[in-house]
């Protein structure tokens, strides 16, 4: 086959995948639109990244500034979710927090799926004795719960936001690897794939230009709901005094700071809890629609 032939074929490949994924896109928009729990989440979770971007805008007081003489003020108009031990207004911490516990559980899911999304693709493209040690190192890690898992990472590396960032995205890593390894064996299969190696595309081509664009959607479903999983468990470990230190307005280390006033001033603990568990469900069901759009069965 000559040169010239070989670029026209290519190129009818190339936009008869961009077809599909064209006419893919448009059918996951109108199935997420029609899902009416998936665009609540969404919101949710738009709300929570505009505060977290405009924190400093929104928040009525200084979040580290320490006023004794207000301390364990109950909510009022001057302090909508009353004050701390430390006359901190608690809206103003929560406002700056959010940066904090969002900023973890992205970066935890990043590191997480970089890692996992390559050892994925290498173990499903090539097989054999590299899939077969690969996925033995993720099952190994897999054995292990996940919060035991970063506890133990934590103790080696010290408490730290970066290394509860590490530990999170560590037992996220082999969850990524499996969906993606999967995912490329079936790509791999299929004929157009056959068609652009018998062109002589390189491996590193076929993998990241053809097969990893075809598989975004599990991807992107997983990604989403361990964002969730990611936030909770960043702010259980701060909760432990692994994570953020104090002062940090990290709302795990608030949740942690407010248990000692349960019965006197419980507003210290209610409102971070509040914050974390609906950010918590609005990842939840916004993962849970975009399950639903990516899935085949919803579109027929």
């Amino acid at each position: 086959m000559s040169i010239e032939a070989k670029a026209e074929q290519e190129v009818i490949i190339t936009k008869t995948s961009n077809q599909l994924k064209l006419s893919k896109l448009k059918n996951f928009f109108s199935i997420l639109r029609m899902n009416k729990a998936a665009m609540v989440g969404a919101i949710i979770v738009a709300i929570y990244i505009f505060i977290a971007l405009f924190a400093p805008l929104l928040a009525p007081y200084d979040p580290f500034e320490i006023k004794l003489e207000n301390k364990l003020m109950p909510p009022s108009t001057d302090h909508w979710m009353g004050t701390d031990d430390k006359g901190r207004d608690i809206l103003s911490r929560i406002l700056y927090g959010s940066r904090l516990s969002m900023g973890v559980g992205f970066a935890a899911v990043l590191f997480g799926a970089f890692f996992g999304i390559i050892l994925g693709l290498v173990a499903g493209y090539y097989g054999k004795w590299v899939d077969t040690v690969i996925m033995r190192i993720m099952d190994v890690m897999l054995a292990f719960p996940g919060i035991l898992l970063a506890l133990a990472i934590i103790s080696a590396l010290g408490p730290s936001l970066i290394n509860v960032t590490i530990a999170v995205g560590a037992f996220s890593i082999p969850l990524f690897a499996r969906i993606v390894r999967g995912s490329t064996l079936e790509v791999k299969q299929l004929e157009y794939i056959d068609a652009i190696r018998s062109l002589g595309a390189s491996d590193a081509i076929i993998i990241f230009k053809h097969i990893f664009p075809n598989i975004l959607s599990p991807i992107i479903v997983q990604g989403t709901l361990r964002l969730a999983t990611a936030i909770l468990s960043a702010a259980g470990l701060s909760f432990l005094g692994l994570g953020a230190q104090p002062p940090s307005p990290e709302w795990g280390t608030m949740l942690s700071n407010g248990r000692d006033f349960l019965f006197s001033a419980p507003y210290i603990a209610l409102f971070p809890g509040l914050a974390i568990s609906i950010l918590v469900l609005g990842f939840n069901i916004f993962g849970d629609g975009l399950r639903d759009a990516f899935d085949p069965r919803m579109k027929q």
